[in-house]
């Protein structure tokens, strides 16, 4: 039988997962397109503490943009399997001139690559929902934000 570490607490749980919206760069996002088909990508993003929102960009024409056009629910996952943030929120499209000067400025900066002209648009995810686990024993307390409010 494995032996796993304690549980952490909410409160550790909430800082690691703000490390890893800080540090790590890539993600994998997950839509559904209105037939309810799914598509599971991995997108580099940014995120933006003041917004408390993430920033990916992907090729308009990818079915994940389509798929949130011109907003719509999504998914996003962080970490390995040991190690989990599920994210659900709310995805918006915009176009690189109706994003922020700072935000592309600095999404151009975290992930040396610069999506600002066609056919690349912006999706601003406002997370909604926040869980966290790493083992079974964390599985009773993984909720760290509910209808977009931290519980932490």
């Amino acid at each position: 039988m494995t032996e796993h570490a304690p549980p952490r607490t909410r409160e550790q749980r909430k800082q690691d997962v703000l490390g890893h919206l800080r540090q790590d760069e890539d993600a994998w996002v997950a839509t559904a397109s209105p037939d309810g088909v799914p598509t599971l990508v991995p997108l580099s993003f940014l995120w933006e503490e003041d917004t408390g929102t993430l920033v990916m960009a992907t090729r308009r024409t990818n079915p994940t943009a389509v798929n949130v056009t011109p907003g719509g629910p999504i998914r996003v996952t962080l970490g390995p399997t040991r190690d989990v943030v599920l994210i659900e929120g709310e995805a918006r499209i915009l176009e690189g001139r109706d994003l922020p000067a700072a935000t592309r400025d600095a999404f151009v900066a975290k992930l040396r690559w610069d999506p600002r002209s066609s056919p690349w648009v912006f999706l601003r995810i406002t997370p909604h929902t926040v869980r966290a686990w790493r083992e079974v024993n964390e599985l009773a307390d993984r909720d760290l934000m509910l209808s977009g409010t931290w519980l932490v």
